[in-house]
């Protein structure tokens, strides 16, 4: 965790400019940057050069930070859910048996490089196969907006669970038993207090980014220094102050640091290896597989009483291979139970996998739409409380979005149109506080094709207002509204100049600057406390 060595890397304007390029061409053509950056990282393998400490130690500090930002989002309530620990139990054991096995066969049957391998070697690595990657479904939610609903939170909840068995794998597996001081660690609960207290004094500027930085990067040195792995470290910090209302502003605050950093580690991926046609081909021999592990993923999420959208949702965000897989393999080479090919070949089917699970998350909402009838034939009929269906009668005015925007206009439209209005959050604390305010606010996910079919049933609605803070999101709905034909008004909000024209483009019917909307209140409510 060495700012010295960060510095130092910035100065590197060969892999920078090179990562900017390619993540920049990828984006032009509906790809997350990071395909771009994890390209770069093999074309600078091709040209001769090798990962040094610096990218290593660039990469450590971004998985820390967001493992330290997925704490400070999390609902441990989530995790104690049959739908995620079951789930993510279930899914391990199932696909490690069949991945092993298969990879046991091909051992048996002397395929290259799978010679060498036994039987508890092959279920190693259909281990490392088994999980899903943290950095790819983070990055993903966060630009879609979607961390907080419901098939993101069931996403995130999976990740964690998974991400703890691979803690606990790496612990045993390489002889690192924690340390008796570990137990110490439980101190940290009773100083959650003291933690959340110094976050409310820390302001809103620098010292809130180096408060941040200091629970990630400290708390993933005092897990290290019991001998327990450090990433732990950083998301228990990030868990322990999570409640705190001022957490999501940390998280949004160190949200530059961590996508600076996070290119270092989609760099050192491609910077991992020699690559070879033998490796090149399995690698991308193992990218179908991931479709097997989506399938079981559909099948479990339904049968715990999900709906059909929901459960695509999920599944969809983690249809890829794991950077957990890659340190799973490098304990396997460090050991000498596994030649350095396995690094590569998994490093190669990690970012194939990547390249094939962008575009089906960017067009997952079509995906369903085009094909719900189908997918709907394998929810059960009888749901989870929190994802039925909705249902609101009478409505003729939407808020879609109740944050603190969200809910100044569900205020002033409650005040002209009465109960013809309501809101629509997909944070399930959101709509506590505001049902428990008196507001009409239903919990659901606003970009739920299955909830604009029966708007469209609901003749009586005549203005959506969007007010989310994502633009993804926005254009998601404005793509279901145009899909039904939706007759009335939507007016959306825009953070910045440039997402005016795209949103009208869209078919938004009005657009405001929420920054030029919040300096004409401010003028006006001067102006009318004045002449009051």
């Amino acid at each position: 965790m060495d700012f010295e060595l960060a510095s130092i890397a910035l100065s590197d304007v060969t892999w920078i400019s090179l990562a900017f390029i390619l993540g920049f061409l990828v984006k032009q053509i509906g790809l997350p940057p990071l395909v771009g950056f994890l390209a770069a990282g093999f074309v600078l393998n091709l040209t001769g050069v090798h990962g040094g400490e610096v990218i290593h130690k660039i990469a450590d500090l971004g998985i820390t930070l967001l493992l330290f930002s997925v704490g400070l989002k999390l609902n441990l309530k989530n995790l104690m859910r049959p739908r995620v620990w079951a789930v993510t139990s279930m899914h391990v054991v199932i696909t490690v048996i069949v991945f092993g096995v298969a990879i046991y066969a091909l051992a048996l049957a002397g395929a290259p490089l799978f010679s060498a391998l036994d039987l508890q070697l092959s279920l190693m690595i259909a281990f490392a196969l088994s999980f899903s990657s943290t950095v790819f479904v983070v990055k993903v939610l966060e630009e879609r907006g979607e961390m907080k609903s419901l098939h993101g939170s069931i996403a995130i909840g999976i990740l964690i669970m998974q991400d703890l068995a691979a803690v606990i794998f790496l612990a045993f597996s390489a002889g690192k038993i924690p340390s008796a001081w570990a137990l110490l660690l439980l101190l940290l609960i009773p100083l959650r207090p003291l933690l959340q207290n110094l976050l409310q004094r820390a302001g809103h500027g620098e010292l809130l980014i180096l408060y941040g930085l200091f629970l990630a990067l400290g708390g993933a040195e005092i897990f290290e220094l019991v001998g327990v792995k450090g990433d732990l470290g950083a998301l228990a910090l990030g868990v322990l102050i999570s409640s705190h209302p001022k957490a999501s502003e940390m998280a949004k605050t160190l949200l530059g640091f961590k996508e600076l950093f996070l290119v270092g580690f989609f760099l050192s991926i491609g910077l991992s290896g020699e690559l070879s046609l033998q490796n090149l081909v399995i690698g991308a021999l193992l990218v179908p597989f991931i479709f097997l592990k989506s399938a079981l993923f559909f099948a479990l999420l339904t049968r715990f009483k999900l709906r059909a959208r929901t459960s695509l949702m999920a599944t969809l965000n983690l249809t890829n291979y794991s950077e957990f897989g890659l340190i799973v393999a490098a304990v396997g080479v460090s050991n000498g139970w596994i030649g350095n090919e396995w690094l590569i070949v998994i490093a190669i089917a990690l970012s194939l996998s990547f390249v094939v699970a962008a575009p089906l998350n960017t067009r997952a909402d079509t995906l369903y739409f085009n094909y719900r009838e189908f997918w709907r034939r394998f929810q059960g009929h009888v749901r989870s409380h929190d994802d039925q269906e909705i249902e609101q009668p009478g409505a003729s005015i939407i808020i879609m979005g109740m944050g603190r925007v969200g809910t100044g206009a569900y205020d002033r439209m409650h005040e002209l149109r009465g109960n013809a209005v309501f809101g629509i959050d997909s944070n399930a604390d959101t709509v506590t506080s505001h049902l428990a305010a008196g507001r009409n606010v239903v919990l659901g996910d606003p970009t739920d094709a299955d909830f604009w079919d029966r708007v469209k049933r609901n003749h009586g609605v005549d203005l959506i207002m969007l007010t989310l803070p994502k633009i993804q999101s926005n254009l998601a709905i404005l793509r279901q509204l145009k899909r039904f034909g939706f007759p009335g008004d939507v007016a959306v909000l825009a953070q910045f100049p440039d997402e005016e024209s795209i949103l009208k483009e869209a078919g938004a019917s009005a657009v405001f600057n929420i920054y030029a909307e919040a300096g004409l209140g401010f003028a006006d409510h001067v102006v009318e406390s004045r002449s009051g």
